[in-house]
C-alpha cells in the first residue's frame, strides 16, 4: 500500500480482530516489509494503541485490551454509555441498525478494560429491553462472541437447539450475522455436515472460539443476506395466518410493514396474512391496533388471542 493513512487503518482494522498475528503473516497482509511494519506498529503505539510484540521466529503482533481506551476523546461514563447504546441497538431498538451495531460493539468490547466491562454487565443485568417488534430476547456477549469470531475467521463451538430435536455441539467456521423477522441467524460452513449452514442464535448457546483460524470459503451467491432469504423461503411455516381486520388497508400495512401481506377488502376494511413460526406477533398487531377483527385460521391463534384477552381483562379487574 503506497498510503500510509490507509495501510495504518488497515493495520489497525487487522489488529482490532484481537487475534495473535504473526508478522509475517501481518506483512503480507498489508504488502510491505517486517521494518515497514515494525514502524507502523510504532506509529499506532505513538498514538496511544495499546500493541503487544513477540520477538523471534514465530514473533508477532496483538492489539490488547489496555488500561485505557484507545484515543478517541471518550471518558468512562462516555465509553459505558456508547456500549450499552449499541447493545440496545444490536438487540433491535432501532430498526435497521441491528448488523451495524453488533459490529460496531465487537471492536468497542474488545478495547475496554475489565473494570468497565463489569460496569456495562452490572448495569444490563438490572435493565430491560423495550425492544418493540416481538423477537427473542437475545445475550448480547453471545452476539459479540460470535462477531468476533466471524471478524477474526475463528472456528467456533456451540451449542445449538433445532426446532425439533435435542441440543446437540455443533463446530463452525462463522461467515456473518444476518438479521432478518426480528431474529438473528448465523450463517457458517458446518463443519461435520460438511456444508453452508444456517442457526437460530437464540437456539444457540455457549459459544466458544476454538483458537483454530480458517480460509473463510466462498458463500454461494456471495451476499449472505440473499441467501439467507432464499433459504428461509425454502423452509415452510408453522403457520399461516389470515385476519379480516376493520381498518383501513394502510393503516395496517404501515404497522406490519415487510412482515405481513395486506388485501384491501373495502375502504375500511382488509385482510392480513402472515406466515410465522410463532403466534406472539399477529396477537400483538392485533391486541395494538386495538380494532375490530375476525381470525379465519389457524384456529390457534383464535385459542392464543382468547387466552391474551381474558389474562388481560382479569389483570384490569
Amino acid at each position: 500500500m503506497a498510503n500510509t493513512s490507509a495501510r495504518m487503518l488497515r493495520l489497525l482494522s487487522l489488529l482490532q480482530t484481537h487475534r495473535y498475528w504473526p508478522g509475517s503473516e501481518l506483512a503480507d497482509r498489508l504488502e510491505v516489509s517486517p521494518r515497514t511494519l515494525r514502524r507502523d506498529v510504532d506509529r499506532l503505539r505513538d498514538l496511544g494503541y495499546p500493541v503487544d510484540a513477540a520477538r523471534g521466529v514465530a514473533g508477532g503482533y496483538q492489539l490488547q485490551a489496555g488500561a485505557a481506551m484507545p484515543p478517541l476523546l471518550l471518558d468512562d461514563e462516555e465509553a459505558v454509555a456508547i456500549a450499552v447504546g449499541l447493545r440496545s441497538g444490536a438487540a433491535g431498538a432501532v430498526a435497521g441498525f441491528e448488523e451495524t451495531s453488533v459490529r460496531a460493539l465487537a471492536k468497542v468490547i474488545q478495547l475496554l478494560p475489565p473494570r468497565l466491562r463489569r460496569r456495562i454487565d452490572a448495569l444490563q443485568a438490572v435493565t430491560a429491553p423495550g425492544v418493540f417488534g416481538g423477537g427473542p430476547v437475545l445475550d448480547a456477549v453471545s452476539l459479540t462472541t460470535i462477531a468476533m469470531a466471524c471478524r477474526g475467521e475463528e472456528r467456533l463451538r456451540f451449542d445449538y437447539t433445532p426446532r425439533a430435536g435435542e441440543a446437540m455441539v455443533r463446530h463452525v467456521e462463522p461467515h456473518r450475522l444476518v438479521s432478518l423477522g426480528r431474529r438473528w441467524y448465523l450463517v457458517a460452513w458446518d463443519l461435520d455436515r460438511g456444508d453452508w449452514r444456517s442457526f437460530r442464535v437464540d437456539r444457540l448457546t455457549s459459544p466458544a472460539p476454538t483458537g483454530a483460524r480458517f480460509r473463510p470459503r466462498e458463500l454461494p451467491g456471495g451476499d449472505p443476506v440473499t441467501w439467507m432469504r432464499s433459504r428461509m423461503a425454502s423452509i415452510p411455516n408453522r403457520y399461516d395466518v389470515s385476519v379480516l381486520i376493520e381498518t383501513p388497508a394502510e393503516a395496517v400495512r404501515s404497522f406490519v410493514g415487510q412482515w405481513g401481506a395486506v388485501e384491501p377488502v373495502s375502504a375500511s376494511a382488509c385482510r392480513l396474512r402472515m406466515s410465522v413460526d410463532d403466534l406472539s406477533w399477529p396477537t400483538m398487531v392485533l391486541g395494538v391496533l386495538a380494532r375490530p377483527f375476525t381470525i379465519e385460521s389457524p384456529q390457534e391463534l383464535r385459542d392464543r388471542v382468547r387466552v391474551a384477552g381474558e389474562t388481560l381483562i382479569r389483570g384490569s379487574s
